[in-house]
């Protein structure tokens, strides 16, 4: 029985080494192993962000930054307008009778239109207007309406995205590029009237947001009007220039 006993004991003691160096192996082959699979994770899980306006439009930068001028918001895909403004006499060309000239005095603009919002950047409207010009000395006046669609570029991101966050921004200046088409009428006798054309037509204003959903849009806008005509007693065709300033609201939805 102690001879079986010592075999057992031998055998044990010879053995031994080689299961210990076969564990101590296997250990170090299994960090190995582990090591090598968190840096392929790494850098699955973090792609470089793509270069230009595009790629921070794409993709989130580290530094994209959050500042004052932002707050928390759910961005929308489209939006309403509605004002009105003034014309602008000194920037806009004087009406003719015969070969006498009135520049425009007291006239307005009202606008209502509907927009889409493309990117972070762009977005486009079509919109309806209409105008009511009155000249000074003289007691005859004229309307037109148009409808027009506009590309609008917002100098600033309207909104950024930090994490499950989106921050949009309260002031945004932006420019506009666009066309309208419709009818005018120099209202008495001999007064031009006809189909116009408005192209182009250009913007450059400012968007102040007063809520998440509700802003004031304050813009200049130029048309140069291709029709029959300024004023009365004049022959068809020409150009014209004409000038407004104008003030609406934006509602988002």
């Amino acid at each position: 029985m102690k001879k079986i006993s010592y075999v057992g004991i031998l055998a044990v003691l010879l053995t031994g080494p080689s299961f210990a160096g076969y564990s101590d192996e296997q250990f170090r082959n299994e960090i190995i192993e582990g090591l090598d699979l968190i840096g392929a994770r790494a850098n699955v899980d973090k792609p470089d962000a793509a270069p230009g306006e595009l790629g921070l439009d794409v993709y989130q930068t580290a530094d994209a930054g959050v500042n004052d001028d932002m707050q928390m918001f759910i961005p929308t895909k489209m939006y309403m307008r509605a004002g009105g403004g003034l014309n602008l006499p000194f920037a806009t060309d004087a009406v003719r009778r015969g070969d006498t000239e009135y520049d425009s005095a007291g006239s307005w603009t009202t606008q209502i239109g509907l927009g889409w919002n493309l990117s972070s950047y762009v977005r486009t409207e079509i919109d309806f207007q209409e105008s009511t010009f009155k000249f000074s000395d003289i007691d005859n006046d004229a309307t037109y309406q148009t409808i027009g669609g506009m590309l609008y570029f917002d100098f600033a991101r309207r909104y950024v995205q930090m994490g499950d966050v989106t921050y949009r921004r309260a002031f945004v200046p932006f420019i506009g590029i666009g066309a309208g088409a419709g009818v005018y009428k120099f209202n008495g006798a001999g007064g031009a009237d006809g189909f116009v054309i408005a192209a182009p037509r250009a913007t450059l204003g400012f968007n102040v947001m007063l809520n998440d959903l509700i802003g004031i849009d304050i813009m200049y806008q130029y048309q140069m009007m291709i029709g029959n005509g300024f004023g009365w007693d004049v022959r068809a065709g020409g150009v014209d220039n004409i000038s407004n300033i104008i003030a609406s609201f934006r509602v988002n939805f």
